[in-house]
């Protein structure tokens, strides 16, 4: 990450963009702003950011609709992703969260909780370049290509799902509520609901295809991951 990190805004609406901009330039950070689908993927191509502030409504493409392109592209699958929504509904949040973003931002937002989830995210992408390999069973994560594979064969995840995987595979056996999901691979969890782990893990069964089996729902606990179903389906 630059010393400076650089954030792509796509907002249509140059009001609420250049208040971004602004504050985000006097914290330390490097915005830069484009106002629909087409010139956020010119960004994109030229340069990946640090991080990418969508708005949910956009001219052409919606921000749905790109987040779902930017995730499927292998070269910008580990970019960082907030939504910027006026729509604060959960079904919205959760379609928001199952087209690829990280995190969603309801507007009216306060520049300090625009911030607290900027660095969130920034932080939670960090320890992602420690090199360890992780097994369970016939499911291997390695932390320093961050690939993961089942059988062999190469699985594409998003970043969240690849962070909860991580974590879930380096404490295997054990139950974890959804509260301590958010602490361990969210970090600062100060906006975001336990039920945007449900969502997360939906998705990361969804990634894992076959090997989905292995994260187990503990009813009224949370969430554990075992290697014993796959291999009692394997002996």
């Amino acid at each position: 990450m630059s010393p400076m990190p650089r954030v792509l805004i796509v907002e249509d609406e140059p009001p609420i963009a250049e208040l971004i901009a602004v504050n985000l330039r006097h914290n330390g950070f490097e915005p830069v702003w484009v106002e629909d689908g087409a010139a956020a993927q010119r960004e994109l191509d030229a340069r990946l950011p640090d991080v990418v502030l969508l708005d949910w409504m956009l001219p052409g493409e919606s921000g749905l609709q790109l987040a779902r392109r930017w995730r499927a592209d292998a070269r910008t699958r580990g970019v960082p992703i907030l939504l910027l929504t006026a729509r604060g509904d959960e079904p919205d949040k959760v379609a928001g969260l199952d087209a690829g973003a990280d995190d969603y931002i309801t507007k009216p937002f306060s520049t300090q909780e625009l911030l607290a989830r900027i660095r969130a995210v920034l932080r939670r992408r960090a320890p992602e370049q420690a090199g360890e390999r992780l097994a369970a069973g016939a499911l291997e994560l390695h932390g320093a290509t961050h690939r993961v594979s089942w059988q062999g064969r190469e699985l594409k995840l998003g970043p969240t799902e690849y962070r909860l995987l991580r974590y879930l595979m380096g404490h295997p056996e054990r139950v974890h509520s959804r509260a301590r999901l958010l602490d361990k691979v969210w970090g600062d969890h100060v906006y975001i609901e336990e039920r945007t782990v449900d969502v997360h893990i939906k998705r990361l069964r969804e990634s894992l295809g076959e090997a989905g089996r292995l994260i187990e729902t503990v009813r009224g606990a949370g969430y554990r991951l075992t290697a014993a179903v796959g291999e009692n389906e394997n002996s």
